[in-house]
């Protein structure tokens, strides 16, 4: 025995979900000016990252902070010393996908960095007195809030369950026009 799509009842729930997500990579430079106008670089590095994620008129914005260390030589490679620069940033990551149905004052977000601050390049300014560093990153953001789903809800409750329930039939070429790089694989 079938139930019927007439007999089917549907409710909207209220859950929270993931309703909007965005990815973004960039690269940014900086400019850090030691003490002493170096001769060379023997080394550059991005530490002490720390970030949060706070909702943003256009996405979400990533707020974080990271230390960058350089070791340099000056005075003609006879000396050398370590410069660090604490550098604050404010990266707006957009969201990609956003349910329009979502409760803004349930509204919840997270980020995570795919990709922490590293540095790329890291070479003598070319006024001589300062290192021009390149440094990338990556990050991933969730917005959870309240939105409401549409489920279908059985006649007889769940001891309908192990009976088969028969929706609109479609036709398999309905499905030829779709294109499967279309297709989320970034499930969680």
């Amino acid at each position: 025995m079938s139930i019927a799509h007439r007999d089917m009842n549907c409710r909207e729930i209220i859950t929270k979900a993931v309703c909007g997500k965005g990815r973004k990579f960039s690269q940014v430079t900086h400019t850090v000016t030691p003490p002493h106008n170096p001769s060379s670089i023997l080394g550059a590095w991005v530490i002490n990252h720390e970030y949060e994620a706070v909702r943003g008129n256009d996405g979400i914005e990533v707020v974080g902070t990271y230390d960058i260390n350089i070791w340099y030589s000056y005075d003609k490679n006879k000396s050398t010393d370590v410069a660090k620069e604490t550098i604050s940033y404010v990266e707006l990551v957009p969201l990609s996908y956003l349910d329009p149905k979502h409760r803004a004052s349930t509204v919840e977000v997270a980020a995570v960095a795919t990709q922490d601050p590293n540095c790329v390049e890291a070479g003598v300014s070319s006024s001589g007195n300062g290192v021009v560093i390149r440094v990338e990153r990556e990050f991933q953001v969730e917005m959870i809030a309240e939105t409401k789903v549409c489920v279908s809800v059985c006649p007889g409750g769940c001891d309908d369950l192990d009976k088969e329930v028969e929706f609109a039939s479609h036709d398999e070429s309905d499905y030829e026009d779709l294109d499967p790089d279309l297709l989320d694989d970034d499930v969680n």
